[in-house]
């Protein structure tokens, strides 16, 4: 026989079925909660970089490969076409003003030296002769003119003396006129050796001095000769460093090859390339940036460019605001840094892998623990930092590493 079930069974009964129910929501809910853990990307701390906007100064800027070089520089050539004999000092070595470098081998140049002296030991002779053979040609017809005088003379004496024969009646008029023709004739005569003497003084003048000319020509290459030969101990005109020296002893060297370099390492400059796509962001005066190392920024101006590009590149050389820092070294290579524009006192981030260049992107932005995406409007840039025009808010973090596999995500929660 059924017995009635008490109240008290009946409330214990709806109390575990309540019981249950609460469990399994709770259950539930959690279980939810951590299934959408799940989908939400995350990322560990210690695998981002992130950066505070702050207030400073960008300068856009063009990144160019730099090769730091002495500011002074003597380059020195073979004044002489020659063979080394010998090698007096080695690349590195400090070297003072009329110090021997190396030696030049002398023989056929002095033996050129003497030919020259010789020639024009031939030339004053000839100029000797030449001046006795004028001498002795205006001789003869100043003695030529001298007799035509006196035949002139003679004839005027004739010619007066058949005019007073005819004037007493004892000559005739034909004996005068035939006196007079004489006359004419011996005059005509003179006035051409007087012609003849001219002109062999003008000839005599114009042949000593093309003689003259063709010796201060020889005088001119002799004294040439004899300094270049002076010069074949090679030596340096100014106090520096050795850089670089030929050392092949029996080798040959031409007229103007270079045989040495003597820098003044005290001071340096920047010899500068860049693609010539940037030839018209160029100008002369430009700010740079040299950065040595990764501490050490110097500044200066751009001095010069290169008129013509060469097989694609620009080179331009820069002058130095601290042209003897201490960080420089001859041949040392740099990045330089061109500057363009110069913003100051604006908003800015450091500079990473997350800025694609663009004028708009969006960015990782942290807030209460996780990184949630904005967008963000840039301006200008250097290698250093990122203009911030809008967006972002002084003090406020970002994520400057790469972000590239979260670009679907609007927010990621950032592990501890």
């Amino acid at each position: 026989m059924d017995r009635a079930i008490s109240p008290a069974t009946h409330a214990k009964r709806r109390a575990r079925r309540l019981l249950l129910v609460v469990v399994a929501l709770a259950v539930a809910a959690v279980g939810l909660w951590a299934f959408r853990g799940v989908l939400k990307p995350s990322i560990r701390q210690e695998e981002i970089l992130t950066a505070a906007v702050e207030t400073g100064d960008v300068e856009a800027s063009i990144a160019a490969s730099g090769l730091i070089i002495p500011a002074h520089e003597a380059v020195i050539t073979s004044p002489i076409q020659s063979s080394i004999r010998r090698v007096l000092l080695t690349a590195g070595a400090k070297v003072q003003p009329g110090q021997a470098i190396l030696e030049l081998d002398k023989e056929l140049t002095s033996s050129a030296l003497a030919k020259l002296q010789d020639e024009q030991l031939q030339n004053r002779n000839k100029s000797t002769l030449l001046q006795l053979s004028l001498e002795r040609s205006l001789n003869d017809l100043e003695a030529q003119e001298k007799v035509q005088q006196e035949k002139v003379r003679s004839l005027q004496s004739a010619l007066r003396d058949e005019q007073h024969l005819l004037g007493i009646g004892s000559g005739t008029q034909e004996s005068v006129r035939q006196a007079e023709l004489n006359l004419k004739i011996a005059e005509l005569e003179l006035q051409k050796v007087r012609r003849q003497i001219s002109n062999q003084r003008r000839s005599n003048d114009a042949d000593e001095r093309g003689l003259g000319y063709t010796m201060q020509i020889q005088d001119r290459n002799i004294a040439e000769l004899a300094h270049k030969l002076q010069q074949a101990n090679i030596s340096s005109e100014q106090a520096g460093v050795l850089t670089w020296v030929s050392e092949d002893i029996g080798s040959t060297v031409n007229q103007g090859q270079v045989l040495a370099r003597v820098a003044d390492l005290s001071s340096f400059r920047v010899r500068g390339t860049v693609a010539d796509s940037y030839a018209d962001s160029l100008h002369v005066g430009d700010p740079v940036i040299v950065r040595l190392g990764s501490s050490t920024d110097l500044r200066g101006t751009i001095s010069s460019i290169s008129p013509a590009a060469d097989k694609g590149v620009m080179t331009f050389y820069a002058q130095l605001e601290q042209n003897n820092h201490p960080a420089l070294r001859a041949n040392l290579r740099t990045d330089v840094y061109v500057v363009t524009r110069a913003h100051r006192g604006v908003l800015r981030v450091k500079n990473g892998p997350f800025y694609q260049g663009g004028r708009e992107q969006s960015v990782f932005v942290l807030e209460d623990g996780k990184a949630v995406r904005r967008t963000v409007r840039f301006g200008d840039s250097n290698f250093d930092y990122v203009q911030i025009i809008g967006g972002l808010r002084p003090g406020e973090e970002l994520i400057i590493s790469e972000t590239k596999d979260y670009e679907q995500a609007p927010e990621l929660s950032i592990k501890r």
